[in-house]
This record gives C-alpha cells, structure tokens and sequence, in this order.
C-alpha cells in the first residue's frame, strides 16, 4: 500500500474511533516533520518539540481535512503554519561553530572547516531571507516537494510559488555573494525586504 493510500486509510480509522492508527502517520511522518522543524529553528530539541506539537494539532484537527489535498500537503501545510507562528513568537538562537568546540571540550574539532563554513554560510542566508522566499526554498529543496505540493503547502497559486523560488533565489546568490566579498557573515541586500 503507497504511503498515501496508507495516510488516508490510518485518517479514517481514527475519525472511526481507533485512536491507535494515528501512530502509523506519526512513524511515516515523524522524520520529515522533525527535519523540516529544524530547518526552520536550527535546534534538534526545539525542533522535535515543535514536530510533536505539529502531530497534536494534527490530531485534533483531522476532522477538518477534507481529502480536497493529499494528507501529504494538508500535515505539512499545518506544521509549517505551526512552526512560522512559533518563529514570529521566539527569534531563533544561533550558535557558532566556535561556540559548539568550547562546549564539547575537544581541543580541535576534526571537521573540513571550509565545509562547514560554506555550510553554515548557506544555512544563516536562507534563514535570513524574507519568510515568503525561504519557505518556498525550504520546502522544495529541503523537503523536497515539487512546485505543486509546495505550492498547495503554502496556499498560493504554482506561479506564485515559481516567481518566489526564482526571487528567493536571486536574493540568495546576491547575499552569498556580498557576504563572501566581504566577510561578513550577516551582511544583508537593501533590496531584499
């Protein structure tokens, strides 16, 4: 059985009463919520708080999912909604590379220090872009999902969602590139709001 015929079927049985088969939803959907999450927070534990608090809701609002839309898109529409309210209430906190080699006490952390940087580098401007171009870069090449599925997550029309992954883009290489010009790793675009 696909995993969306199994979502679908796990949805019924617990608007029936078997409360237990929303446990199969939460084991196919756990790790794609927990990853997506941390995408947006960059803290494992905040972001399985924020998973686990995405299923609750999830739960209780089965009931209103129509079946108009894949289970897919409904589940991670809700957790998106769920973790941009949580980001507008708490700003998320950043921990350097720097600070992570003090705390865990290794003399020399054996890591490609390039790597990482760009990495970091990478991670720190999408989270810096305006909310309406990151969500649409993190859920299609983070998640993963095509332009459709992205789209119907964030409820706007696919060209919508094509013209921000295009600005969002865009904004990003030119943030990229000011900030490895520069060396500053929070220098923004005016451009960019």
């Amino acid at each position: 059985m696909r995993a969306a015929d199994q979502d679908a079927a796990d949805a019924a049985r617990v608007l029936a009463g078997d409360v237990d088969a929303f446990a199969g939803i939460v084991q196919r959907w756990q790790g794609p919520l927990v990853n997506l999450a941390f995408r947006f927070c960059r803290d494992r534990s905040r972001a399985e708080d924020m998973a686990q608090e995405a299923f609750l809701r999830a739960y209780r609002s089965l009931a209103s999912f129509r079946g108009e839309s894949a289970f897919s898109t409904w589940l991670i529409a809700l957790a998106v909604n769920l973790y941009r309210s949580r980001l507008r209430r708490h700003e998320p906190v950043v921990v350097g590379l720097d600070a992570v080699a003090r705390v865990s006490g290794l003399p020399a952390l054996e890591l490609d220090l390039e790597r990482s940087d760009r990495a970091r580098v990478v991670r720190s401007a999408v989270a810096g872009l305006p909310a309406r171009y990151r969500d649409a870069l993190l859920l299609f090449y983070f998640v993963d999902l095509d332009v459709a599925e992205a789209a119907g997550v964030l409820g706007v029309a696919v060209g919508t969602l094509k013209a921000r992954l295009h600005r969002g883009r865009a904004l990003l290489r030119r943030r990229l590139a000011r900030r490895l010009s520069s060396g500053a790793p929070g220098a923004a675009c005016p451009e960019e709001a």
